[in-house]
């Protein structure tokens, strides 16, 4: 499950995105507005939002997309359910909202709108929403045991326009290559036979590399923006996972097509399992197979920040 936070002006334009006629839609939960017309609930929202003239946002919109192999499972219940628990988590209490579904995706997915002005005139605060929402929508897929999408997997290629398109075609090539290499120059060269250039981000004037851009048809990007896992650092780390990989089955029966690629989140899964740092049953790369690595970040920060407190 992923949410999309769409920053809007009016509830004139979002209403009416939300409950268009032309397409098929259904409301599946509403508080505190009159459902009378589309024109009786914008007027709802705009008399309640009147209660803090000061806020110059008070549209809350926000689309909640589930992956399209939940498809069968995703009951209007059951999505009811979910952005229940997603406002309560994001502190969306106490105030107007509507819930619509819409059928215009492979994918399920519904709109809430809802007013950051409260039923008491005060503000529903926006705060680090984006960060909120992912870590919250992380903990909603576990607990009703959906499909984490990664909004990368179903991509139809034919439709995107530059420079996505090129991006994309970056982020496949990676996903396939990166877990058959053992080193850089490996990478580099089975990258260049498909058209990726790549180039190096250095520290100042050292030798020191701290970041990566990959370039195709004429357009680049920095590693984090292709994908976060290809970041330079991280592409680094599943490299040498790879050649550790290598060297411990080098004297081990081969149970798997060496030809058969898993794509580099199998892949990273498997390195991180013969290092026992994780279970290789299906987990999730970002939250099981770096987990060390992101454990020990997390307590050089907050090393750093005692530090600069002392000071």
């Amino acid at each position: 499950m992923m949410a999309k936070i769409i920053k809007v002006k009016g509830f004139k334009g979002c209403v009416n995105y939300i409950l268009d006629s032309k397409k098929e839609t259904s409301l599946l939960e509403a508080k505190d507005v009159r459902l009378k017309s589309k024109a009786s609930i914008i007027q709802s929202f705009v008399s309640q939002a009147n209660l803090n003239p000061n806020l110059s946002k008070s549209v809350g919109h926000i689309s909640l997309n589930f992956s399209a192999q939940d498809k069968d499972k995703i009951k209007n219940e059951m999505m009811v359910n979910v952005v229940r628990d997603y406002m309560q988590k994001m502190n969306i209490k106490n105030t107007q909202y509507i819930v619509v579904r819409h059928f215009d995706k492979e994918h399920p997915h519904i709109h809430l709108c809802f007013n950051r002005v409260d039923n008491n005139g005060k503000t529903i605060s926006d705060k680090n929403d984006r960060y909120r929402s992912e870590k919250i929508c992380k903990e909603l897929t576990d607990k009703y045991g959906l499909y984490m999408y990664s909004g990368k997997e179903n991509v139809k290629m034919h439709r995107l326009k530059e420079p996505d398109k090129s991006k994309y075609e970056i982020y496949h090539a990676l996903n396939s290559i990166v877990p058959k290499c053992t080193g850089w120059k490996q990478l580099l060269h089975t990258l260049g036979q498909q058209g990726v250039d790549v180039r190096f981000k250095h520290k100042g004037k050292t030798d020191e590399i701290q970041g990566i851009i990959f370039s195709k048809n004429g357009y680049s990007f920095n590693g984090s923006k292709v994908d976060r896992i290809f970041s330079y650092s991280k592409i680094d780390y599943q490299l040498k996972q790879n050649q550790f990989s290598q060297n411990q089955s080098q004297n081990q029966p081969i149970s798997q097509n060496p030809n058969q690629s898993k794509g580099i989140i199998g892949s990273m899964i498997d390195a991180a399992a013969d290092l026992g740092s994780v279970e290789s049953n299906g987990v999730n790369y970002e939250e099981k197979a770096f987990r060390k690595r992101m454990e020990y970040e997390e307590q050089k920060r907050k090393r750093k920040n005692k530090y600069r407190r002392k000071l």
